[in-house]
């Protein structure tokens, strides 16, 4: 964003497109107030209205003061608002007509409209947030489940911002050190940065970047959805099962073997976590060339899948699990189906016995929900769910480990400087302190208009 634009002000709705029972329509900027003055009539003039104060009054303009609406205005003055600017809220009555209109008065009066997410950049801009907040802002908005909900208000309240602070400021400490050490490079017995407090402080930097890398994995799952592959030999009621557990028909089911020749993918809430469950191809040799494709295709979503339900026919038990790869880090949920044509049936400990067809499949759901809460537990440490997080601190982990390569075949400072500067590049361009304006158009063009 140029100068001239930042400089602007700007209008945009904020609240969801189409007709409703109130919109707010959000001002920004140096003229903010003046411009909602000149069209709006109350007691008072807003330029006179003490900061977060709302107001009662009409939206007028023209010499034939005309009434296009009665609304509410909030009065939030800079620098404390969400942008760091000047901000005036304007809550009118959801009519179309009346959103568009009063947009148009304002851009009469002085008023650019803004573009995607440029509100919260502004807040960026103006120091009101760092980066990974203002990304927070966006997956809040976005939030689906609970679990997404929490952890995008962890990252807003600067969860992941004060954990690379911390990181930030010993790194700056000991690169200063060491670039003061080179600036006395003619006295080589002069040695400010102790290098076995540098090893110390990589070791645990290291563990600190390696913890948030690997939490990328739980982020993911908990903005994507935990995957979970349903595979079992054919007609064993893999389709049956996942319509069960959707609650509605949303695979073809048949008792013609082979039915299913692709995957088949749905998501459920459940426990305030998202899953998405995919039904695959029936397992078994065949000629077809067709269910052949459909056959490694399920064998792929085996291997993508974090949690496989294994299901078999309990009149007819076909492990089937001997030809999925890689399975070993996987956690298999055994079920027994079609229960209900042996009478008596009991389940072993490690299995559990249902009857897709009638329904029965809360006891899939709850051990779903309690793997969840066991193995997606976020409350108690700073978890990555951003790509361009995770793919910095990768970076960030290279190089520090760099830095505890070239302690040990003890290399000189001038080499240890550029390490730990390529650290704390990476580490910078995740909360905003070293980013590119191409960046930073990129993040905020994905934001909603209005935000």
């Amino acid at each position: 964003m140029d100068t001239l634009k930042k400089m602007s002000t700007i209008c945009a709705i904020s609240t969801p497109y189409g007709s409703g029972g109130i919109a707010v329509i959000r001002i920004s900027g140096k003229s903010a107030i003046a411009i909602v003055d000149s069209i709006f009539h109350a007691k008072k003039t807003l330029s006179e209205a003490a900061p977060y104060t709302v107001h009662y009054g009409e939206i007028t303009q023209g010499n034939e003061q005309e009434i296009l609406d009665q609304v509410l205005v909030s009065v939030f003055r800079a620098p404390h608002s969400f942008t760091g600017e000047d901000v005036v809220e304007i809550a009118c009555h959801g009519s179309m007509y009346i959103q568009q209109t009063l947009l148009q008065w304002l851009v009469d009066a002085g008023c650019r409209l803004a573009q995607a997410g440029e509100f919260t950049q502004r807040a960026f801009l103006n120091g009101k947030m760092d980066l990974t907040e203002a990304e927070a802002v966006a997956d809040l908005i976005a939030a689906q489940t609970k679990a997404e909900k929490d952890l995008a208000l962890a990252q807003l309240r600067g969860g992941i911002s004060n954990e690379l602070a911390i990181l930030r400021e010993r790194l700056l400490t000991f690169t200063s050190l060491i670039e003061l050490e080179l600036d006395f490079a003619d006295h080589e017995e002069l040695e400010f940065a102790d290098r076995t407090q540098l090893n110390y402080l990589a070791e645990e930097i290291n563990t600190t970047i390696s913890t948030l890398v690997a939490s990328f994995k739980t982020g993911n799952a908990i903005k994507q959805g935990i995957p979970v592959a349903i595979i079992g030999a054919p007609n064993v009621g893999k389709s049956t099962l996942l319509n069960a557990l959707l609650g509605e028909e949303r695979a073809i089911v048949s008792d013609i073997q082979g039915t299913t020749r692709d995957t088949v993918e749905d998501t459920l809430v459940l426990g305030g976590m998202l899953f998405r469950f995919i039904d695959t191809a029936g397992m078994r040799q065949t000629d077809d060339t067709i269910e052949s494709l459909g056959i490694e295709r399920s064998r792929q979503a085996a291997q993508r899948a974090t949690v496989i339900i294994h299901l078999q026919d309990a009149t007819q038990p076909v492990n089937i699990l001997s030809q999925i790869e890689d399975i070993q880090d996987k956690t298999v949920i055994h079920i027994y189906n079609k229960v209900d044509l042996i009478p008596g049936f009991v389940a072993d400990e490690n299995s559990i016995g249902i009857s897709a067809k009638h329904g029965e499949v809360e006891a899939i759901k709850q051990q779903l929900v309690t793997l969840a809460a066991e193995q997606y537990d976020t409350r108690n440490a700073v978890t990555i769910s951003n790509t361009r997080h995770y793919e910095a601190l990768v970076r960030a982990l290279e190089a520090i480990k760099r830095v505890q390569d070239g302690l040990q075949m003890q290399i000189s400072g001038e080499f240890l400087s550029m390490d730990l500067q390529d650290c704390l590049a990476a580490l910078g361009e995740i909360t905003g302190h070293i980013t590119s304006q191409e960046v930073l158009n990129n993040i905020f063009s994905k934001f909603c208009i209005g935000k």
